[in-house]
């Protein structure tokens, strides 16, 4: 029966997905490197669990896999630090080997570096060798140790990667369930705007005729963003850049949309940002009614009547935008941790922490930069920079 180690072993091994995979490039070129380094003809990255030594790496010699029992590494491989052997028949771990022996090879020198994950689970090992006697110099040793870190820095960022797709497909399917669960109730009101604006009553009623009229203005505009977002959210961040977005009419149409939460608040919004940018036109108006959304709701949370103003100054290779408010504002340890998704500032307020994460991952998919500063208006300042079309 296996122990506790060695199944949090397997289950480590398992995680990152590499046995039984087409050799990786990266991999393969620090197998290179280590036998470079090292002056010998032949490195190989073993990973090691429970019954075999897997070879999913090798230079000088075509990878295979062999029973634990009979492996070099397999002997060494958890305890920390080096080995180098300068003559493994002269040693009694390896004398026996059938590595050494001549059974399987003619192993003479000999030097490995473990492979541990970030939580301290050895699961193999960097390996050089050669089948004469040799030495290796603090330097190169140093140099293996090294290696072996990047070993499982290469093996992390295919797991992450992994990981990374599988959320995105799952948020992919996770959106498609929201935008159906979303427009179905949308078209209804749009129906219901319909039928009241078709009552021949509203040719008395010129207030409810505009309020209706503009009710199915912001119908249109949140159905076109339900849409988009879900075809961008399906592109994993492919965008529909334009080169001649105006940016005072996005401004307009997120004022349009949040005029009930600027009246209830008593809240006033002014824009002077009469510049046409570079961007997708639907996810910088979904950005700014996030930024802009944010500066009502907490300068309202606060008891400050809310005042916003969206500015654009010309920068070096584009246009840096910032939305100031007169809010509370953002203190400096919080700046970087509220764009982290479900992270909030202040958990009095509305919200589940995703508005300013979207915000980001908007932003960065135009290539662009985001971050927050105190405004002179003495609240916040969000900014971010969108680049020019070249």
């Amino acid at each position: 029966m296996a122990s506790a180690q060695e199944l949090t072993r397997r289950a480590a091994i398992a995680d990152y997905a590499v046995l039984g995979e087409p050799t990786e490039p990266d991999l393969e070129g620090l197998v290179q490197v280590a036998a470079t380094v090292c002056g010998v003809p032949t490195a190989v990255i073993n990973i090691i669990d429970d019954r075999y030594q897997h070879q999913v790496a090798t230079v000088g010699f075509a990878a295979a896999m062999c029973s634990r029992d009979d492996s070099m590494c397999a002997i060494v491989f958890e305890n920390p630090g080096h080995v180098v052997v300068h003559d493994a028949r002269e040693d009694t771990r390896f004398a026996a080997n059938p590595f050494v022996t001549g059974q399987l090879a003619n192993v003479r020198f000999y030097a490995s570096s473990p492979l541990v994950t970030p939580s301290g689970v050895p699961i193999g090992t960097l390996c050089v060798f050669d089948d004469v006697v040799g030495e290796l110099s603090p330097e190169a040793s140093r140099a293996l140790e090294l290696l072996a870190h990047q070993v499982v820095d290469v093996l992390e960022l295919r797991r992450a990667a992994r990981t990374l797709s599988r959320t995105n497909a799952e948020l992919t399917n996770f959106a498609g369930q929201v935008s159906h669960d979303l427009r179905n109730p949308l078209n209804a009101v749009s129906g219901f705007i319909e039928v009241a604006a078709d009552d021949p009553e509203l040719a008395h009623a010129p207030h409810a005729a505009e309020a209706l009229a503009r009710a199915e203005s912001a119908v249109l505009r949140m159905d076109s963003m339900i849409v988009d977002l879900l075809d961008y959210a399906k592109t994993g961040g492919a965008i529909a850049s334009r080169p001649d977005v105006d940016l005072e009419r996005v401004v307009r149409a997120v004022a349009d949309d949040l005029d009930a939460a600027l009246r209830e608040s008593h809240g006033r919004l002014v824009c002077d940002a009469s510049v046409v940018v570079t961007g997708d036109e639907t996810l910088l108006q979904a950005l700014l009614q996030n930024l802009i959304a944010n500066a009502v709701k907490f300068s309202a949370v606060a008891g400050i009547e809310p005042f916003i103003e969206v500015s654009a100054q010309r920068v070096s290779g584009g246009w840096r935008v910032s939305v100031d408010d007169n809010g509370p504002g953002v203190p400096v340890e919080d700046r970087e941790r509220v764009f982290v998704a479900m992270e909030r500032g202040d958990r009095t307020a509305p919200g589940i922490g995703l508005g300013l994460a979207t915000c980001r991952r908007i932003v960065e998919a135009h290539g662009g930069l985001i971050g927050i500063e105190e405004s002179y208006l003495g609240g916040a300042s969000f900014w971010f920079v969108l680049p020019d079309a070249a």
